[in-house]
């Protein structure tokens, strides 16, 4: 396997790198000898599993940083920002920023007997979901941690257009992380950076089995995708590989099915 990556000091900053998405992310990209700095929030319980996964990571001979902290806090996204310049010093650079964060409220608009979405719901979701990508790639700009040519990747779906039960709070998350995406492509490219969004399918992680109901949209995603299965994490993690390649520099502010024609249906 070409390691493309390798001994160019590029760095993947993964937010929400511990499962799912951005784990597969993570593992493809240390594949071809990008280093990986993954900023996850997980208990205790959890640490076991993900320490073996990490392991993988750091066996593929890149190097390999995690914080365990709240992405979301400014205090936080400082120290870790802090703690990254230490480390690459004057030579490494962040060529992939991706945010694949998973943090908001399903509940509905009207219940009997649950509780309904407020208005805090939106923002912490929206916020979580879709503020933090700015947020982000803000102090790493300040902080001069790009590289000159650069990728912001994030993930959407396919609630950035239909209405699904209990999901109005992160369907407004999901519209508001691709405008900002589309600004940001805008804004920011005459410093060498590219943003793009990945609408990925209907994929079995933890995010999509607490979504209400979520037995019944694999059952007719299976139905309705002309492959007739669902989408893979590392089907995901294929696409942020081949968007952090040298070749697709000239792709920006987009978004990008990666679902295996289930949006032709």
């Amino acid at each position: 396997m070409s390691k493309e990556f390798k001994d160019k000091n590029y760095w993947a900053l993964i937010l929400g790198g511990s499962s799912g998405l951005g784990l597969a992310t993570a593992k493809k990209l240390a594949k071809h000898g990008m280093n990986i700095c993954i900023v996850h929030r997980n208990s205790r319980v959890q640490e076991d599993q993900i320490n073996r996964d990490f392991d993988i990571i750091r066996n593929e001979g890149v190097q390999f940083k995690s914080f365990n902290l709240d992405a979301f806090k400014p205090e936080k996204r400082a120290f870790i920002i802090n703690e990254l310049k230490t480390v690459f010093r004057e030579h490494a650079k962040v060529r992939i920023l991706v945010h694949s964060v998973a943090k908001g409220n399903l509940k509905p608009m009207i219940s009997d007997d649950s509780p309904t979405l407020k208005n805090d719901d939106f923002a912490l979701t929206i916020n979580a979901m879709a503020i933090s990508l700015y947020d982000w790639t803000k102090v790493l700009f300040d902080t001069n941690l790009f590289a000159k040519d650069s990728r912001i990747i994030s993930f959407t779906s396919e609630g950035n257009t239909k209405a699904w039960q209990n999901y109005a709070a992160v369907s407004a998350a999901k519209v508001t992380l691709e405008a900002i995406t589309r600004n940001i492509a805008l804004e920011f490219a005459p410093y060498g950076i590219k943003a793009n969004c990945l609408q990925a399918g209907v994929t079995d992680t933890s995010s999509l089995r607490m979504i209400p109901g979520s037995n019944k949209i694999i059952e007719h995603t299976l139905k309705r995708n002309p492959n007739k299965r669902l989408t893979l994490p590392e089907d995901v993690a294929n696409a942020v590989y081949l968007l952090s390649k040298d070749e697709a520099a000239w792709i920006t502010g987009a978004i990008i099915p990666v679902d295996g024609g289930e949006h032709l249906s």
